[in-house]
């Protein structure tokens, strides 16, 4: 498998765009050397890079890809919108339309607002709980990777260059399934914490009803309980995992699985909140999110054609079942090979797994994964960690990824045994996202 054009198209990058790319999730320093640096198309469950590779993928667009790759359904809703314009001087109809499904749907949702991207979304959830309960600190779950590029959050990480240390001081951190670490912090400050952010499960759910505890300590002591649903919404039941767990928060977050793909993201919550940032009631103003492009008429067409296709068909329960089918047949293989404890398909919930890819001998866990995706890319997997199910994704596609991880686990069983895994590895190592230097 050659990738020429990749890394011709990789220097451009470099030179071009900071990092190579606009996700550092998708960096040249997340991916092997010797895997597709760009890609060209995608089908169902499938992609393709610049040097034509086909790959099975199971990152999906960073889990937003919830029903597969140009899906025929979502892409009629957006082709039929094209001819009409993307954006106006006014709200589209599609605005009204895809709130009030969203309201239907989602539990705390008594308002909503749109934007593009996470981030955005996040952040404005929590300048509605500073301005609602007149408080500065976040608290936020350590344990959980990613919330925001802003600055309230990525101050609480080692990439934390150029984030003032005032602001830093506004964010203090617990961990997850540990109530008496929220405990303390409420104790420690206050009547000064605004709200507490927390996705409601990642691969790790909540134990001996911790997001109940959370919230009644925040009812408690009068700071806003908000739930990050960015991946388990529209992923562990239309109604996002707050309904899996009975649980309503003050402010929820939504993306990845509400577009399959098209960028969608949605901030809902309680009118009581939500609405300091609207513009009637006389509350002191809140300017909330103004974005230009936060409504795009084909991605609200998009997010509708989405969800009445979740409403409509087997979806998540799909999502559930190719998950447990991939966790029990991957891990069979690593102990197949005594890998066991080196290779880990995990997750509680099989909607969402990841890997776990441990140091041995003298090889770190960074150069043991390296190498293990490069040998399962060269078999044409894309994958790097964590696995997104789709719809699209079949009984094919597992047989194809169980063949492929059995061949990358024999190579690394073969690697650590001869004791030359760093001369077989192609390339620098992966590095974590969240690093002090580059």
């Amino acid at each position: 498998m050659k990738f020429t054009q990749s890394n011709k198209l990789r220097k451009r990058a470099h030179a071009l765009i900071p990092g190579g790319a606009h996700t550092y999730s998708k960096g040249d320093d997340q991916f092997p050397k010797l895997s597709p640096g760009f890609i060209v198309k995608g089908k169902g469950a499938y992609v393709w890079d610049a040097d034509g590779n086909k790959f099975l993928d199971w990152a999906m667009g960073l889990r937003s890809t919830t029903l597969g790759h140009g899906y025929v359904s979502v892409v009629q809703a957006v082709k039929k919108q094209l001819p009409f314009g993307a954006n106006f001087s006014r709200p589209s109809i599609l605005e009204v339309e895809l709130a009030d499904l969203l309201t239907k749907i989602i539990p705390c949702a008594e308002m909503v607002k749109f934007a593009k991207n996470g981030s955005t979304i996040t952040t404005a959830a929590v300048k509605l709980a500073r301005a609602h309960t007149k408080r500065d600190i976040v608290a936020v779950c350590s344990d959980h990777a990613f919330f925001s590029y802003d600055d309230w959050f990525i101050g609480t990480t080692p990439a934390d260059a150029g984030v003032p240390q005032a602001i830093k001081d506004l964010s203090v951190t617990f961990k997850f399934n540990d109530l008496e670490s929220v405990r303390a912090l409420f104790k420690k400050y206050p009547k000064q914490i605004a709200c507490v952010i927390l996705e409601p499960a990642t691969e790790v759910e909540p134990r001996d009803n911790f997001l109940h505890g959370v919230q009644a300590l925040c009812q408690e002591n009068g700071a806003v309980f908000i739930l990050d649903e960015m991946i388990s919404g529209f992923r562990w039941h239309l109604k996002g995992a707050q309904h899996t767990y009975k649980i309503t928060p003050d402010l929820a977050t939504y993306g990845k699985g509400i577009a399959n793909g098209f960028s969608v993201c949605v901030l809902a919550g309680k009118r009581e909140i939500m609405e300091r940032g609207g513009i009637q009631g006389g509350h002191e103003r809140v300017f909330l999110i103004s974005t230009t492009h936060g409504a795009e008429n084909h991605a609200l067409a998009a997010a509708i054609a989405t969800i009445k296709e979740i409403q409509g068909k087997k979806v998540i329960p799909h999502l559930y079942h190719i998950g447990a089918l991939l966790q029990t047949r991957l891990n069979a293989i690593a102990k197949k090979y005594k890998l066991g404890e080196i290779v880990n398909v995990f997750g509680e919930v099989s909607c969402r797994l990841a890997t776990t890819f441990a140091a041995v001998g003298t090889y770190t866990n960074f150069q043991v994964k390296t190498y293990f995706l490069q040998e399962l890319i060269s078999q044409g997997i894309l994958f790097n960690g964590y696995f997104a199910p789709s719809y699209s994704h079949g009984k094919r596609e597992i047989e194809k990824t169980v063949l492929a991880w059995d061949y990358a686990c024999r190579k690394l069983q073969q690697a650590v045994t001869n004791k030359d895994l760093e001369k077989k590895l192609i390339g620098d190592p992966v590095k974590p996202v969240f690093r002090k230097y580059n």
